[in-house]
């Protein structure tokens, strides 16, 4: 079976073109085998590009635990990346279908290959009951997290997210507090844990908790659960630039359509075959 990996601001993940071979047997089985950095390939999860009956590509994407997720901002940059350079469809406007539905990605390309891709990640979703969690308020904005020294607002990119803004980002907060909140009963699909540090009302730092991978070195759909929980609670403006461990985002909530766009690279880091 051959596959690609791929990268964005770190956020690494192992692709299958299953476009050119046929889909494995057990998915969430091999994105824990194959996503094992000692005994694996190593990544954060197992993406499958499949084929899809109302938009370019399909996006299919498995955590490095083996659940399966609805969205992944980084991950797909690169199936429009991969998309693209491997001639699957050759255009600068590319259509992936996805967990929340059909996006809208816009390439950058140099010298014919795709070097960073602009993600219309489509409108945040505030409902309590939608993102899902319990917390109160429609979304919760710095709402006490019970158990805790810390206030929480929540937000849906098509996967759940928990921001809490703090002084500092430490690594107990990502490391000790987040596989804590990510567990909570008040989040029933469990939910991703981002700590954010405001620099500037247009720049912010961010480390983030993903539920079913623990700490990555980038999230996308995080970085814009970020851009919208900092505006709903008054501490960043819609257009920031988001420092992650891997690297950087842009990042835009527009007032005009609702929607967050999302700016950053993706990077082909090299291909194999697997085969167990």
């Amino acid at each position: 079976m051959r596959f690609t990996k791929m990268q964005g601001c770190g956020n690494d993940y192992i692709y299958l073109d299953c476009f050119a071979q046929k889909p494995p047997p057990n998915a969430p089985a091999l994105a824990r085998k194959i996503s094992d950095r000692h005994f694996g390939v190593g990544s954060d999860g197992l993406i499958l590009i499949a084929r899809s009956e109302k938009a370019d590509a399909r996006m299919i994407m498995f955590n490095a635990d083996g659940s399966e997720s609805e969205m992944c901002g980084n991950g797909i940059r690169c199936v429009a990346k991969y998309v693209y350079d491997h001639g699957i469809a050759v255009k600068p406007t590319l259509t992936i279908e996805t967990g929340r539905g059909v996006l809208t990605l816009d390439v950058e390309t140099k010298a014919g290959k795709v070097e960073q891709v602009r993600v219309d990640m489509g409108e945040p979703i505030l409902e309590a009951v939608k993102i899902p969690t319990t917390l109160p308020g429609n979304p919760p904005i710095g709402v006490a997290l019970p158990g805790f020294d810390l206030k929480a607002t929540c937000v849906s990119m098509g996967n759940p997210h928990c921001v809490i803004h703090v002084d500092e980002i430490t690594k107990h907060h990502v490391h000790e507090i987040g596989p804590q909140i990510e567990k909570l009963p008040l989040f029933p699909r469990k939910t991703n844990v981002e700590f954010v540090k405001v620099n500037r009302p247009d720049d912010v730092s961010m480390r983030v908790w993903e539920r079913g991978s623990g700490e990555t070195m980038a999230c996308g759909t995080g970085a814009s659960a970020v851009c919208v929980a900092g505006v709903l609670a008054g501490r960043s403006e819609r257009k920031v630039t988001i420092h992650l461990l891997g690297g950087d985002l842009q990042l835009l909530w527009s007032e005009k359509d609702n929607h967050v766009y999302m700016t950053g690279p993706a990077v082909e880091v090299f291909s194999g075959e697997w085969v167990d």
